[in-house]
């Protein structure tokens, strides 16, 4: 592994241990050259998933666009990093548990609007007015309703 200090390519594991969501092995490095301490992390290399959008046109899945989309939907509420990344990973273990090779983004919209309601509803009304481009008032005011109808249940 290449030391980000000083670039010399041996260093020697110090310590390993899984993260707290068992899917990766975090590494304590130390740079044989120099001497400074870094950490890495191990994971699986799942098969790459294409995302078939809307328009019919393929890409490569990417997390960070999840992620992105959700800070903007959060932004400025109290919902924190973790819980963004929380989604993310629910959501990413859906896509790989549910789906070989391909999968629609109208999924994806669905599968990170499910996990969001369940944390910030101003958020989730945010994000679905993006992903489902309400056109107008009504359909917002719709969206509205069966929130409030659901909490009511």
């Amino acid at each position: 592994m290449k030391c980000p200090k000083c670039s010399f390519y041996e260093s020697k594991v110090i310590d390993t241990r899984p993260t707290e969501d068992g899917f990766k092995i975090r590494r304590r490095r130390e740079c044989i050259e120099c001497g400074h301490r870094f950490t890495t992390y191990e994971k699986i290399e799942e098969t790459q998933i294409v995302v078939i959008k809307r328009d019919g046109t393929r890409q490569g899945y990417n997390r960070d666009k999840i992620i992105n989309g959700l800070i903007r939907a959060c932004d400025k509420r109290s919902v924190t990093l973790e819980q963004i990344e929380n989604i993310a990973d629910k959501v990413e273990k859906q896509l790989y548990n549910e789906f070989q090779n391909e999968v629609s983004t109208a999924f994806i919209g669905e599968a990170v609007m499910d996990e969001l309601q369940n944390v910030d509803d101003v958020a989730y009304v945010r994000f679905a007015s993006v992903y489902r481009q309400f056109k107008d008032i009504d359909t917002f005011m719709n969206e509205l309703k069966r929130i409030l109808d659901e909490r009511k249940k």
